[in-house]
């Protein structure tokens, strides 16, 4: 939603209210005792309702701007690679994979 108001903005397009509404479908198979859980997302479905005087074509070009400058809804229509790390007490936590891979670094560290 963001998007849109920042280009709305900027196509000089008059947006007055909008509200968003998003269902996402996923999946956990598995067993945390066992640690063998997976999730995995299914899909997703929005609804964005638009309040505006503005002619729909105008509108429509806003959201197709804010559709494609949307960082999240591009990731997860083109995913990308992603690095995790996990810290515990302040040092690297390595995770075994269930899947037998090598361990990784998982969680998120900022720097300073």
């Amino acid at each position: 939603m963001t998007q849109v108001s920042r280009y709305g903005h900027m196509l000089k397009v008059t947006v007055k209210g909008m509200r968003m509404r998003v269902t996402a479908r996923y999946r956990v198979d598995g067993s945390v005792l066992n640690d063998t859980i997976e999730g995995r997302m299914l899909g997703a479905e929005t609804t964005l309702e638009i309040d505006s005087p503005d002619p729909p074509e105008r509108v429509a070009k806003v959201v197709r701007n804010a559709e494609r400058g949307c960082f999240v809804l591009q990731a997860l229509q083109n995913p990308v690679p992603v690095t995790a790390r996990t810290m515990l007490n302040g040092a690297p936590l390595g995770v075994e994979t269930p899947r037998g891979e090598p361990p990784r670094e998982t969680g998120r560290v900022s720097s300073g």
